[in-house]
């Protein structure tokens, strides 16, 4: 019996750490939510009006590496209802290859126009395949989106370097999906 107290006692405990881990990793999502549409909007304010009238965004921070032939990089972020507020915990990774070296870490924001293109991504999530680029025009939206590139209809994305909007924004080989352990 007191074998069976301890094991229901250590499964508390590491059930309690595990959802701490998961509510602290959360809060961190939320910081760099935080701060990346505050650097956005600084560099970029036109930004505001557009992710305030859109359907939804989605955030993330990406670290990536290239070494020679092939690079990874890996990331998470937090995709948003404006309607209902719902948050949606993501996870993204990439795989690139070509011949370089280097060490990149950027932070991408996705502005949904309609709700069923948010849904989409939350829920089916996205995958860029290694022929994929993002169109360098802003066709009828005008001001609203300068400096953000369509990746899809209705669907547009800035990226952010710690010098401010991306020249050239690339998303070759880069999958997004639901994070299980944080929803």
């Amino acid at each position: 019996m007191r074998a069976w107290v301890c094991f229901l006692t250590l499964c508390l405990a590491h059930g309690a750490a595990f959802a701490d881990k998961a509510e602290q990793e959360r809060k961190d999502i939320q910081k760099i939510e935080h701060d990346t549409l505050a650097k956005l909007y600084s560099v970029q304010p036109s930004a505001k009006g557009t992710i305030d009238g859109a359907a939804g965004y989605a955030v993330f921070s990406n670290f990536g590496m290239k070494i020679l032939v092939a690079g990874t990089g890996s990331g998470k972020g937090v995709a948003v209802n404006r309607k209902t507020g719902q948050r949606t915990y993501m996870r993204m990774g990439e795989l690139q290859a070509g011949i370089g070296i280097g060490v990149k870490k950027f932070r991408v924001v996705f502005v949904f126009e309609t709700p069923d293109k948010l849904d989409s991504f939350v829920t089916q999530g996205w995958e860029f395949g290694a022929q994929t680029t993002a169109a360098a025009t802003t066709g009828d939206k005008g001001a609203a989106m300068q400096g953000a590139l369509a990746v899809a209809p209705g669907v547009w994305m800035y990226q952010l370097t710690d010098k401010g909007l991306a020249a050239e924004i690339t998303a070759k080989g880069t999958k997004y999906w639901k994070d299980k352990d944080l929803n």
